[in-house]
């Protein structure tokens, strides 16, 4: 047996998330469907490096899996591909160690979120991007991110329904990066909770449109207090763009270099 280890991307926008539910269209399922087409009908688990909410895109998903076809790694994109729908690629592939995991061995992820501003919507970005009519006050937002950098309890941006215990988490970039009509919020850490990046981000875009103050960020954050924060981001903006592991875990290149 072999462990295989793939890079995806995927644009969310038909799924009803990452993981398989019943009776719903999901980026496992189809994966897993494919695999057992290729295993002649033997149905093979896929693992990932996290899940992904209902019309979250990824640029960087991680999954791993285990097969016993004697097929070259570097055949494994074409393979794959042929037998997924058009809104997942495989765009890379390589053999890892038995008992490498996708979900364990993550030192680090980064998400990015994109908003369009402006009276008339991108139309072509509709379901990759979040419109918000007003300008945005960009250095004000930039501030106000600066808060969240470093390790902290970030209960204020976590859903109220999770059941974890510890919410420390470390964010080591956030970066608020004007392209033309559109804003590129980019957040790096090492690990996150249920909904923290939009939250986040429904928080900065209430600072950047006059509701809230740069300066009040510290104290949202300090408060552990959820109704403290801002409203949560849609989801449609949202991309896992990037998930990093230890170099020494693959025998090739790494797979989280930067998308594309």
């Amino acid at each position: 047996m072999a462990r295989l280890a793939c890079k995806l991307t995927y644009d969310g926008t038909d799924f009803a998330g990452y993981q398989v539910q019943p009776n719903q269209r999901t980026v496992q399922a189809e994966l897993e469907a494919a695999l057992r087409i290729i295993h002649k009908g033997v149905h093979i688990p896929v693992v990932a490096s996290g899940r992904t909410d209902a019309r979250v895109h990824a640029a960087g998903q991680v999954i791993h899996f285990d097969t016993s076809l004697e097929i070259p790694a570097e055949k494994w994109p074409q393979v794959l591909n042929t037998r997924l729908p058009e809104d997942i690629g495989v765009e890379e592939v390589e053999e890892v160690s038995e008992d490498f995991h996708a979900r364990f061995h993550t030192v680090s992820k980064e998400y990015r979120f994109y908003v369009t501003t402006g009276t008339k919507p991108n139309v072509f970005r509709r379901n990759q991007a979040v419109h918000i009519r007003e300008e945005l006050d960009v250095p004000a937002m930039q501030t106000a991110a600066l808060a969240l950098l470093g390790t902290h309890d970030f209960s204020t941006f976590c859903a109220a329904n999770t059941s974890v215990q510890d919410k420390t988490r470390t964010i080591t970039q956030i970066v608020v990066q004007p392209r033309g009509k559109e804003i590129e919020f980019a957040v790096c850490g090492s690990g996150f909770l249920y909904n923290m990046v939009r939250i986040i981000v429904g928080t900065l875009l209430e600072v950047g449109t006059g509701k809230r103050k740069a300066s009040e960020m510290a104290t949202i954050l300090a408060s552990c207090d959820r109704l403290k924060a801002g409203k949560t981001a849609p989801p449609h903006g949202l991309y896992l763009w990037r998930v990093s592991y230890e170099p020494a875990l693959f025998a090739g290149r790494k797979l989280s270099e930067t998308p594309g």
